[in-house]
């Protein structure tokens, strides 16, 4: 299993709090840490819990799953500056972090 960390901001128009987070309790064993950051137990990977999640959101949303277990990360709707300092700071290497 993975310790999945999944955090989101829904931006206007849409917020659709509901489906966003019925996708997440769906991925296994759950827990909400914040308002918008959820523990999970799952035996996804970062990219396959991204694309599940990213499907119950609006396109303007921005999305972060991070694989504790694996050291690994997928994301969406970040910015460029942010994605790029991410992928050059992750234990100083590319491989093993996904941008999307």
């Amino acid at each position: 299993m993975n310790n999945l960390f999944v955090s989101y901001d829904l931006k206007n128009p849409g917020q659709n709090y509901d489906r966003v987070i019925a996708a997440i309790k769906g991925l296994g064993s759950w827990a909400k840490v914040q308002y918008s950051l959820w523990y999970v137990s799952s035996s996804y990977t970062a990219k396959q819990t991204a694309e599940i999640v990213r499907r119950a959101q609006d396109a303007n949303d921005t999305l972060i799953v991070i694989d504790a277990t694996n050291n690994d990360a997928s994301w969406y709707g970040l910015s460029s500056e942010v994605s790029e300092h991410m992928q050059k700071q992750w234990n100083r290497q590319i491989a093993g972090v996904s941008r999307y």
